[in-house]
């Protein structure tokens, strides 16, 4: 009897697809970095929410998301952006409030969109996203498109009116949304054990029949593998899925926070084993990932972000006698 002969290349794709996706999660982290800088050099202003640490949620969810289905993100969603393929031009320029933003410069760090990827935003209100999620996924239901809405939201969301009340009618109307709950352990400053009862966040949708899962966030296959088959479900029919994706943020709650609720120590333990970190010594030990390489995904990386920077610097600022364009419409007559 003979043995079955793998796939033809499948190394090589399974190489190049370990490659994009520590390309991508490099992407967010250095891009984010500068980001860090330009906000303390004054050149991006108002509120500014870090992704870096998260960085694998983002990166491999986007992975098992089709092009037709619909992201909403929250206040903290450069990484999601730039996952889901918005440029980073784009990105850069909207934290710089130009209008060649991805936003033309109006939403800034808190509101990214691009229609044309069906990425929804950037929503500054915590929980804000997620009925407007079940919205999206209510549209796609009654309209028979098989879409999946993926709605990302943090653990202190889940202490919102709005949290429940999606639930509940996404369970009853057995809408297509899967729900990922990004669990960095603290809502603003507050950690879990204070906020939440029931610390396992994933069995409280079983109280309105969802089923769910938590799955390691700093893991980008864990969390890529963990999508598609949720995906799958939804898309197929069966309602919606929740998923709890444990995580952490290296950097404070935003760029005002002092961190004074949580030890150095603390976040040192977690930086070693970041998803990037634990990627790039996994591909190193499976063979996939050698020094040159790793040094030529950076260099490219670094291309990107400059790029980026260019972008925005360059950007022209919308006319003054725009301002009012799409605020304030008055009644005819």
């Amino acid at each position: 009897m003979s043995l079955e002969r793998p796939p033809p290349h499948r190394a090589a794709l399974e190489r190049e697809h370990a490659h994009e996706l520590l390309r991508q999660m490099l992407l967010i982290r250095r891009f984010e970095e500068r980001t860090e800088e330009l906000y303390a050099a004054g050149k991006i202003r108002g509120f500014l929410h870090l992704y870096i640490g998260e960085e694998a949620i983002a990166v491999g969810a986007m992975q098992s998301l089709a092009e037709e289905d619909a992201i909403v993100a929250t206040y903290r969603e450069h990484g999601h952006a730039l996952a889901r393929g918005v440029p980073a031009g784009a990105v850069m320029a909207e934290m710089y409030g130009k209008a060649n933003g991805c936003s033309r410069g109006r939403g800034g760090s808190m509101h990214m969109f691009d229609g044309s990827r069906r990425f929804y935003g950037g929503h500054a209100i915590v929980a804000g996203g997620i009925p407007f999620a079940v919205g999206l996924a209510l549209a796609d239901k009654m309209q028979g498109r098989r879409h999946v809405t993926a709605c990302f939201f943090g653990e202190g969301a889940m202490a919102e009116g709005e949290f429940h009340e999606s639930m509940n009618l996404a369970a009853l109307w057995r809408l297509p949304v899967l729900f990922l709950c990004e669990n960095n352990l603290y809502a603003i400053s507050t950690p879990l054990a204070a906020q939440e009862s029931e610390p396992e966040l994933h069995l409280k949708a079983h109280a309105y029949r969802v089923p769910s899962e938590a799955v390691d966030g700093m893991d980008v296959y864990a969390v890529e593998t963990a999508v598609a088959r949720a995906a799958a479900a939804v898309r197929r029919g069966d309602g919606p899925y929740f998923l709890e994706l444990r995580t952490y943020r290296f950097r404070g709650h935003s760029m005002g926070d002092p961190q004074r609720y949580r030890a150095k120590e603390e976040i040192a333990e977690w930086e070693k084993r970041g998803p990037i970190v634990q990627f790039v010594d996994r591909l190193r030990r499976d063979g996939l990932l050698d020094d040159a390489t790793l040094a030529a995904i950076e260099r490219d990386v670094a291309d990107e972000v400059a790029w980026s920077v260019e972008e925005a610097e360059g950007g022209p600022w919308e006319p003054v006698e725009d301002l009012e364009k799409d605020v304030y419409t008055p009644a005819d007559g």
